[in-house]
């Protein structure tokens, strides 16, 4: 089924992302379209009886048939949307690149600050180790030459 649309081509995402994207769309349509017509054809299977050809209970059970296909289709075409909704997310996931290097980028600064301020309270604490040993070298030696 030809597709019409009424934009213009992104010019912002490479060919073969805009293909993907149209076959996504091209999809779309047809699972809907194929959901609309089976239900379609369903509902005209309730109709008021008529007098034709085939024995009431052959019309039945053709009828019943007819329905089991149609609503599996239905369901066929569902379980298509749903995989076509898993492809769009994994699309978006894998292709875009701007959120996912803003999203490197703020973790890579927000980790150099985590950084930092861990040197920081190190060196601090190293400080105060080489003034608390000191103090107790001093103290230990002026007790041993006693």
């Amino acid at each position: 089924m030809p597709m019409a649309t009424n934009q213009a081509p992104s010019s912002s995402l490479p060919q073969n992302k805009e293909a993907q994207l149209r076959s996504y769309q091209v999809h779309l349509k047809d699972s809907i379209r194929s959901m609309f017509d089976n239900f379609t054809e369903i509902i005209k299977l309730a109709r008021i009886e008529e007098d034709g050809q085939l024995l009431r209970a052959t019309q039945i059970d053709q009828d019943h048939y007819e329905m089991q296909v149609r609503a599996a289709n239905i369901v066929k075409a569902g379980e298509s949307l749903m995989k076509l909704v898993s492809d769009l997310k994994q699309f978006l996931v894998l292709n875009d690149f701007p959120s996912v290097n803003e999203s490197i980028a703020y973790n890579a600064q927000f980790y150099k600050e985590m950084q930092n301020n861990i040197d920081k309270k190190l060196i601090v604490l190293r400080d105060e180790m080489a003034s608390d040993l000191y103090e107790l070298e001093e103290e230990y030696y002026s007790s041993v030459y006693k």
